[in-house]
């Protein structure tokens, strides 16, 4: 099978193609697993945090990808809740250890025994992998290839870091970064708090432009002050910079979610100009996202399809993956960027 492999960490530079397409062998499913046949997968920013060794693989080469669809093509011998050429979603939770307090809490994303799919082990940016059957999803059949495959990660997460802010109906919501996941959460949001007002900080103005286009009350920049503090805020970049503009915007007693697996060292001064008065004073919290549970990918899928929500893709073939990830280090985002790999 064709896959894009990982060979090798460090930083990422502008227009390098870090990723080898190489021929690899078909995996074989074990008696709980599925084979499947990957149509399509998409591109997050974790891909990056793992090229660039903030969330380093254990071993390389490696497969990234963590956002696939896919269809049915091998069931394992004791594997009964999926048939051949039935549809899957396979998200970043690929196995854990079902038995610890995390898992039978249904918080398995805090499992110790945690692997992560397109980092312990081989991901999606192939044309086949293997996967326990209890760590797929049927994917709703309103959405395509296309639009489901972010819906794994960018949405599920999305998701999980909407649910952490505590949100009540009528608070206002603010979103930092709009790229793959506050795009989808804005609309969830919508959805779900019909009366609340989001609020957008982005750094660039076609994202900001976008947000607009999608409802959001406001957009303005990173450390723009919007027309009044806010309840929630979820940030969603890699950048330290942007939390302490977030927690000068909150409301006393209000919350900050950050959903990111890594944040990069690059401004990590930025934490200097902490002034706990003007940032942490009256009540204020921060929460982070450690990643999705099975629980949270199922239940999104759910309300994903019941919404309708579309996520907004960008398509590239699997040997274009190091375009899309040149794009994604640079900030060129528009809704999430999709690997299309078989039809």
């Amino acid at each position: 099978m064709k896959a894009m492999i990982l060979p090798h960490l460090g930083p990422l530079h502008e227009g390098e193609s870090r990723l080898v397409l190489t021929e690899f062998p078909v995996p074989e499913p074990k008696e709980n697993e599925i084979l499947v046949r990957v149509s399509a997968c998409g591109v997050c920013h974790t891909e990056l945090d793992e090229i660039e060794g903030r969330t380093p693989p254990p071993a390389l080469p490696v497969i990234p990808g963590h956002q696939i669809i896919g269809r049915v093509e091998v069931v394992g011998a004791n594997v009964s809740l999926f048939q051949v050429n039935d549809r899957v979603g396979i998200g970043w939770i690929y196995s854990s250890c079902g038995k610890c307090h995390y898992c039978l809490s249904g918080n398995d994303n805090l499992c110790p025994h945690f692997l992560a799919t397109g980092r312990d082990v081989n991901g999606g940016y192939a044309e086949y992998i293997t996967v326990p059957a209890g760590s797929a999803h049927a994917v709703p059949e309103i959405f395509s290839d296309a639009e489901a495959a972010p819906l794994l990660c960018a949405g599920a997460i999305g998701y999980r870091s909407l649910r952490l802010t505590g949100l009540q109906n009528g608070q206002t919501l603010g979103l930092t970064g709009f790229g793959a996941s506050a795009h989808i959460v804005l609309q969830m949001a919508q959805h779900l708090f019909p009366d609340s007002p989001v609020f957008v900080f982005a750094r660039n103005e076609a994202e900001r432009k976008f947000a607009r286009e999608l409802g959001a009350v406001w957009a303005g920049d990173t450390e723009d002050q919007p027309p009044q503090k806010i309840d929630c805020i979820i940030d969603t970049t890699p950048a330290w910079k942007p939390i302490l503009s977030a927690l000068t915007n909150l409301r006393p007693a209000g919350r900050l979610v950050i959903n990111a697996i890594r944040k990069e060292e690059k401004d990590k001064q930025q934490l200097l100009k902490l002034d706990y008065p003007d940032h942490l004073w009256l009540e204020k919290e921060i929460k982070s996202v450690a990643n999705v549970s099975r629980t949270d990918i199922h239940e999104f899928l759910q309300l994903a399809a019941a919404i309708p929500l579309r996520a907004e893709t960008q398509q590239f073939r699997l040997d274009d993956a190091n375009s899309a990830l040149n794009e994604l280090k640079a900030r060129k985002i528009r809704g999430a960027k999709v690997l299309i790999i078989s039809n």
